[in-house]
C-alpha cells in the first residue's frame, strides 16, 4: 500500500489485510512524523514525539506507541495543546532544574530539561528536574534509560487524569501513576522497571476495549464499584484499580502529592477538571530525581559495581526475570524485522490525516 502527501512516500507491507500491517522502525517514525506534522506542532515538538513513540513500538510497548497518536490528535483537536509553544528552562538552583512545558507535550521539556539535569547532577551528586504544564502521554522507561546511559541511577514519576478507584473505593482519584527507577550497567542493559501503580495502564484498558476483549478480573469495576470486565464500562462509567490493593494505593497517593502539589502543579482529579474528561493527553507536572554512584559511596565505583552485579546476578542466576529483559528482547528482534501494528488501528492512524 503507498501513501502519498506532497513530497512524501511511505511504503508499507500488509501481511494481512484483515489484522496486522508490518512496518519498520523507519516507516514507524515516518508515519508519526506526518501525522504530528499535519496538525502543526512545532518541529523540534513533533520530533521529540516521534521518537518516543517509536520506542514505545520498537519495545513492543504498544499502548505507548503509534495508538498514542489517537489521544493527542484528541488533545489537539479540542484546543488543549499550545502546538507552537517552546518549553522555558529555569535553573532554580545548583541541584534543581525546571521547565516549563507552556502546555505543550512533555518529551521535548524532558529532553531539554535532561541536558542540565545531568550536567548538575554530576556536578553536586543529586540532582532534579520538575517539569510543569505539560500534556504527558509517554512511557516512562524511554527517559529513564536516557539518565541510565549518561551514568546516573534515576527515579521518576507522574500522575494523569484520575481514572482509578483507591484501594475500598468506588470513585476514580488516582491517574495510572506511573513511576520508573533506572540503574546502570557496565556490560549490560541497565536495570529498569516502569510500571503504573494501577493494576494495568489504560492505553492497555483502550486496547482491549478496541478488539472487543473481556478484562481480566482486577483489573476494574463498575459505577457501583462492583466487579467489572467491560473495558467500555470500565474506562467510561467506572473506574480501574490500583495493584496490590492498598499497596499500590498510597504509591498511587505518595506519587500524587509528589508530582502534583509538590510542583505547584495539578493532581489527576484537577487534570481531569481541566480536560473535562478522560481520554485525551492528561496535563500535570513530572518529577526526576537522578543520583550519580559517585558521591554516594565511599568505596571505589568498581567496588560498587560489582556488589550490584552480584545482586543483580543473584536474582536472574535462579531463572527469575530481571524487569525489562522482555523489552530488551523485543527491541532486539524490532530493530531487525520491524513491528506489526493491528490493520484497524492503522486505518484509524490514517483517518487522523483527513
Amino acid at each position: 500500500m503507498t501513501l502519498l502527501s506532497g513530497a512524501y512516500v511511505y511504503e508499507y507491507q500488509v501481511r494481512s489485510m484483515s489484522d496486522t500491517v508490518h512496518l519498520s522502525l523507519d516507516e514507524v517514525q515516518a508515519l508519526a512524523l506526518r501525522v504530528l506534522r499535519h496538525h502543526g506542532i512545532i518541529e523540534a515538538q513533533v520530533q521529540a514525539m516521534a521518537r518516543v513513540m517509536t520506542a514505545g513500538e520498537r519495545d513492543h510497548c504498544h499502548s505507548h506507541g503509534l495508538f498514542r497518536l489517537l489521544t493527542c490528535s484528541q488533545s489537539l483537536r479540542e484546543g488543549k495543546v499550545a502546538r507552537d509553544a517552546l518549553p522555558t528552562v529555569e535553573h532554580r538552583s545548583p541541584a534543581l532544574v525546571a521547565v516549563d512545558a507552556q502546555c505543550n507535550f512533555s518529551p521535548l521539556a524532558f529532553e531539554l530539561g535532561s541536558e542540565l539535569l545531568i550536567e548538575k547532577t554530576r556536578s553536586v551528586g543529586l540532582g532534579a528536574l520538575v517539569i510543569n504544564n505539560c500534556l504527558h502521554f509517554s512511557a516512562l522507561w524511554p527517559e529513564v534509560e536516557r539518565l541510565t546511559q549518561a551514568g546516573l541511577c534515576a527515579l521518576i514519576m507522574t500522575p494523569s487524569h484520575a481514572c482509578v478507584a483507591p484501594a475500598g473505593g468506588k470513585h476514580a482519584v488516582f491517574g495510572t501513576n506511573p513511576i520508573a527507577f533506572g540503574w546502570p550497567r557496565a556490560n549490560a542493559h541497565p536495570y529498569v522497571f516502569d510500571f503504573a501503580t494501577s493494576a494495568i495502564a489504560r492505553g492497555e484498558i483502550d486496547l482491549y476495549r478496541r478488539s472487543g476483549r473481556t478484562l481480566p478480573e482486577g483489573w476494574g469495576i463498575d459505577e457501583h464499584g462492583a466487579p467489572c470486565t467491560d473495558a467500555a464500562t470500565v474506562l467510561q462509567r467506572g473506574a480501574m484499580l490500583t495493584f496490590g490493593g492498598y499497596k499500590g494505593s498510597a504509591l498511587a497517593t505518595m506519587i500524587e502529592l509528589m508530582a502534583g502539589p509538590l510542583l505547584g502543579d495539578l493532581t489527576s482529579a484537577e487534570s481531569v477538571a481541566i480536560d473535562g474528561r478522560p481520554g485525551g493527553a492528561p496535563r500535570h507536572g513530572e518529577l526526576i530525581l537522578a543520583f550519580d554512584p559517585r558521591f554516594f559511596s565511599g568505596r571505589d565505583p568498581p567496588t560498587d559495581q560489582a556488589s550490584a552485579e552480584a545482586l543483580l546476578q543473584a536474582i536472574s542466576g535462579q531463572g527469575a526475570r530481571l524487569p525489562s529483559e522482555r523489552r530488551y528482547a523485543a527491541r532486539a528482534h524490532s530493530i531487525a524485522h520491524g513491528v506489526d501494528i493491528a490493520a484497524a488501528l492503522h486505518r484509524d492512524i490514517l483517518a487522523l490525516l483527513d
